[in-house]
């Protein structure tokens, strides 16, 4: 047993590296013009904004603390050391600190604002912090023509090399099998329509939550009851009828009637139907070959009776004495129909069903906070500022994007940069057919014909005033 995992370790080792590369290799293709330009928006080089402020706030992460501009209360406590007079009044505070925070995001306001009132600062020393915060967010800031984009693949990339790829199950509940880790980062960054797990968490409303027995009731509302998990047998004379035997327990344990089994199986014009108490007895109504009986009896079978379509599976859990559904599965746009639930806290691991449903912002904001719980799952630490830029960049066109040849790779501007990345010459030779004109604006390109590349100092352009010789008197 030793030798079998030592042997299986080695080869999810070597497995790893080779998927964590290619997925590092589309990020920096997909990410490498991005760029950082002096109005402080993020845009690609033919000028499409990717954000309009770099990470919401501006501030370069290299030289923040900690993700923050500074630490307010460091640099309050250090004040109050060399200090002295009467404590400002709250209003003076809050006065001057909406001064100097005017370019600050608001949660650093907060932050500044909450340091300054615990403190016991004088007016003149919370001007001193307040002067002092300012001077460390400006030299805190990101500056224009950074490579932001390059940054933040290598910033994502590196830690999907550390990262185990197997699947895990959630601790304590074994009913649903979930994701983790690099194959989970992998589908996201590629936009899959389908997640190879998909998830739901359903929060309920009011004495529902609190209230197991009726929480139980609304599980068994969201579950997909099919005919073929109410039925204890069938028989099948081919020719003629098929006879489905109802079991009792089982539709006690699904909260079932003989009359809803009826209703679901009424819009069938293949057969009639005769219900006695457990058995119901479907009467073809044309003699038909073996094989078109079994494909009927099989429709049959599948056909859903109540819940939601596609959720195979529902667990009870609770969490802060609530009751929340968790479900193998996912479909919001009908599970917002049944009775019950708290419709404005539904939560699914299918982004791309997100962006169907509630739109391509509810999509943007979803693909975050998964990239964030994949790579905090795992212990990794990146920072927000790089996640942020990846979905942003994903979502920019309105709808999802993949990292990739079928994604921002492949829909890039420049002729050059898409048939330096994959299948290049079907893209040259397309670009050819449409007389597409390559204005070599991004990295790849200029890489391609020796020019300087637009980042960094190169993204200026200088012109020289050449005075004229003055003529001779």
């Amino acid at each position: 047993f030793h030798a079998m995992g030592g042997r299986e370790g080695l080869v999810d080792t070597a497995v790893r590296t080779q998927q964590s590369g290619y997925m590092q290799r589309r990020l920096i293709n997909a990410l490498e013009h991005i760029r950082l330009e002096y109005d402080g928006t993020v845009r690609d080089p033919h000028g499409h904004i990717v954000q309009f402020l770099y990470g919401e706030d501006g501030i370069d992460v290299q030289k923040s603390d900690h993700g923050e501009a500074f630490n307010p209360s460091r640099l309050a406590a250090s004040q109050t050391m060399v200090d002295s007079g009467a404590k400002a009044t709250k209003t003076e505070i809050e006065t001057l600190a909406k001064k100097y925070t005017a370019t600050f995001n608001p949660r650093l306001t907060k932050l500044v604002i909450d340091a300054l009132n615990k403190s016991n600062l004088s007016k003149s020393g919370v001007e001193t912090v307040c002067k002092k915060g300012l001077s460390l967010y400006n030299s805190a800031r990101a500056e224009p023509g950074q490579a932001v984009g390059i940054v933040t693949a290598q910033s994502i990339g590196e830690p999907g090399t550390q990262m185990t790829l197997r699947t895990f199950h959630f601790a304590g509940i074994k009913e649903r099998n979930v994701t983790l880790g690099l194959p989970r980062l992998i589908e996201l960054v590629d936009a899959r329509k389908k997640p190879v797990t998909p998830t739901m968490d359903v929060y309920l409303e009011k004495e529902n939550k609190t209230n197991r027995e009726k929480a139980i009731e609304v599980a068994r509302n969201v579950l997909q009851t099919k005919v073929s998990a109410l039925i204890a047998d069938t028989e099948t004379d081919y020719s003629t009828n098929i006879k489905l035997i109802l079991s009792e327990k089982r539709l006690r344990e699904r909260g079932c009637s003989v009359a809803e089994v009826e209703a679901s199986l009424s819009s069938n014009k293949k057969f009639k139907m005769e219900v006695t108490a457990e058995l119901i007895t479907l009467n073809l109504v044309e003699e038909c070959d073996t094989a078109t009986a079994i494909g009927i009896r099989n429709k049959v079978l599948n056909t859903t009776v109540k819940g939601v379509p596609d959720i195979e599976r529902v667990t009870l859990v609770q969490k802060d004495d609530e009751w929340v559904i968790q479900t193998t599965g996912s479909n919001i746009a009908k599970l917002l129909e049944v009775k019950g639930i708290d419709k404005r806290n539904v939560r699914t691991n299918n982004v791309f069903e997100i962006a169907g449903t509630l739109g391509i912002e509810a999509a943007r904001n979803a693909l975050i906070s998964e990239l964030q719980h994949t790579l905090g799952d795992q212990g990794l630490e990146v920072d927000d500022r790089y996640i942020m830029l990846v979905s942003d960049l994903m979502c920019s066109r309105g709808y999802m994007q993949q990292i990739g040849r079928h994604g921002i790779a492949g829909t890039k501007d420049s002729v050059l940069a898409r048939a330096a990345f994959e299948i290049t010459v079907p893209t040259l030779a397309h670009a050819a057919l449409a007389g597409e004109v390559e204005a070599l604006r991004g990295i790849t390109e200029n890489v391609i014909v020796g020019s300087q590349i637009p980042i960094g100092s190169g993204t200026v352009d200088l012109y020289m005033q050449v005075s004229k010789k003055k003529s001779d008197k």
